[in-house]
């Protein structure tokens, strides 16, 4: 009697789920990045930290020792990006995945009439350019091999309004609007892009104490759509896995919500519900 043995997929999931891959994340000294790193480390990646928090970004690829470099990177800047790409392919040979993530905030709220062009143009100038200018270089890297992943993490307030200020809205609804552009121009050479879009994260933040972060958090669960859940940079981080992953292999061009639902749930109409 014969017995057919299945034949293991090349995509097929393992425990190591980044094994020999070569990944750089950009604001990774921090939050939602510093996390990232850690998980990408633990699931066999090799790890570029980019940032411009040299001590704090220093101090993981320390802690974490072999196949973690870190490397002094302001990604508004294109001749920190040309370096940063170029040293990570002279170091590790080529470039599997590039996770656009440093970006920065405004103040928390505010009308159109109380916007600033000087806010406007710095949140643009990170959040925007250093990912156009990580796409583009890690392109050139990855169209010749073939193969790759970039992503980015933009936020919930693309999909549901109100969330932020103008400035930062618009900020990252174009970084989604650059990633659903480099969908068909890059996926021809099997190069796949992403988006990561999180509620509210809170990170962690001099001086802040560890009591004040968690009544954060809560407040934040509390107005969220998922109740007894608290969404942490660790949440995205392993979003960013997943699609980092070969189990993602097909999967090219999605906004990745990571909002416990929240931007399908109309809260007036919960709020109305309520009442009746």
């Amino acid at each position: 009697m014969s017995i057919a043995i299945p034949q293991k997929s090349k995509h097929q999931p393992s425990n190591i789920r980044l094994e020999d891959k070569v990944a750089i994340i950009t604001g990774g000294a921090s939050g939602i990045g510093a996390s990232t790193v850690h998980i990408f480390h633990e699931n066999g990646a090799k790890v570029v930290i980019a940032d411009i928090k040299d001590s704090l970004g220093q101090a993981i690829a320390d802690k974490l020792g072999e196949n973690v470099y870190y490397i002094h990177c302001d990604v508004s800047n294109e001749d920190d990006i040309c370096n940063l790409i170029d040293t990570t392919v002279s170091k590790y040979g080529r470039l599997d995945i590039m996770y656009n993530n440093a970006g920065i905030m405004d103040h928390a709220v505010g009308g159109i009439v109380d916007a600033k062009k000087s806010d406007l143009e710095r949140l643009f100038g990170v959040n925007l350019v250093g990912a156009f200018l990580g796409a583009k270089h890690a392109a050139r890297v990855m169209i010749p091999q073939r193969r790759g992943c970039i992503l980015f993490t933009t936020s919930v307030c693309t999909a549901i309004a109100g969330l932020s200020t103008h400035s930062y809205a618009a900020s990252k609804y174009a970084i989604l609007g650059l990633a659903k552009n480099l969908t068909p121009d890059l996926g021809q050479y099997g190069v796949r892009v992403n988006c990561i879009s999180p509620y509210g994260v809170v990170t962690s933040v001099p001086g802040i104490a560890e009591d004040q972060r968690s009544k954060v958090e809560q407040r934040l669960s509390d107005v969220g759509n998922l109740k007894g859940e608290i969404l942490k940079p660790e949440c995205v981080a392993r979003a960013a896995l997943y699609l980092g992953s070969d189990e993602a292999n097909y999967v090219s061009g999605l906004n990745l919500l990571v909002d416990g639902g929240f931007s399908v749930v109309n809260p007036t109409m919960l709020k109305f519900a309520n009442l009746v």
